[in-house]
């Protein structure tokens, strides 16, 4: 039931970045409800495979590896629905849909093994810390994939190809605005997630240093760009290369930490 839960979620969050990718195929609109279905359909059954790892283990699926991708691909699929529905329409899930289906490959692969959470207040501030610090990760990568798209688009008006690029992608303005929202949600959600974290910490002496050191270059990272956006005066094409540019960095740091660990059963 779990496995063919995730085997599920992944195949649809597929077929939506399919489904997303036809018009650049041939000449069609964008099938917004064909795409936003899927995703729906994903996201219920990421949820079904979730709700049964909880149930198996006995507390929430956060903590381990493998549940801990699995809720981020779950969150990164979240928020793309969310996305998608308000703008009505699909080019966000060429970007995020196939890092949301990596992120579930992953944990399928590694296992949903869960590891054991504290009890009482204790688990509570360790699940709202973990969960926070997915809701900032997963709108920092909504951030990354507008401004991705931003910067592809810029390029097709600036040579003049007026092809389905440009035919199919959202306005600049449309990008940019989602990448402002999500830069500043994300900053929120990490801000959040790493005041637990350093709380936790200290009260209870669970001192992880890899976790702390990737925690706060992501935070870093995404205050940059969030306080570039409200008080820098950033334009859409700086805070477009920093947000890519500055996500993909945070990910191959936490590449590098997962490859030079121990390798244990936590999410670093």
């Amino acid at each position: 039931m779990i496995l063919v839960a995730h085997l599920l979620a992944i195949a649809l969050y597929v077929g939506a970045a399919v489904l997303a990718a036809l018009p650049f195929a041939r000449p069609l609109s964008a099938p917004v409800r064909a795409v936003v279905t899927a995703l729906a359909l994903g996201v219920l059954a990421h949820v079904t495979g979730l709700v049964a790892v909880a149930r198996a283990a006995g507390q929430v699926p956060l903590t381990g590896l493998g549940p801990a991708l699995s809720f981020a691909g779950l969150v990164l699929a979240a928020t793309l629905l969310a996305a998608e529905i308000v703008a009505r329409e699909v080019s966000l899930t060429l970007a995020a849909a196939p890092l949301a289906a990596l992120a579930t490959s992953a944990a399928a692969l590694i296992g949903l093994h869960t590891v054991l959470e504290p009890q009482g207040l204790r688990g509570v501030w360790l699940v709202a810390h973990i969960a926070l610090s997915f809701v900032g990760i997963a709108a920092f990568a909504t951030a990354a994939a507008a401004g991705t798209m931003y910067l592809i688009e810029r390029r097709e008006l600036k040579s003049r190809r007026f092809g389905a690029i440009f035919r199919f992608f959202p306005p600049l303005e449309t990008l940019d605005r989602v990448n402002h929202v999500a830069a500043v949600g994300g900053w929120l959600g990490l801000t959040l997630g790493i005041v637990l974290a350093a709380s936790y910490s200290v009260a209870y002496r669970a001192l992880d240093v890899p976790q702390i050191v990737w925690g706060t270059g992501a935070w870093l990272a995404v205050s940059a760009l969030a306080l570039g956006r409200l008080v820098g005066g950033w334009q859409a094409r700086r805070a477009a290369w920093v947000s890519s540019l500055s996500f993909v960095l945070v990910l191959a740091l936490y590449v590098a930490f997962r490859v030079a660990g121990p390798g244990g059963g936590q999410f670093l």
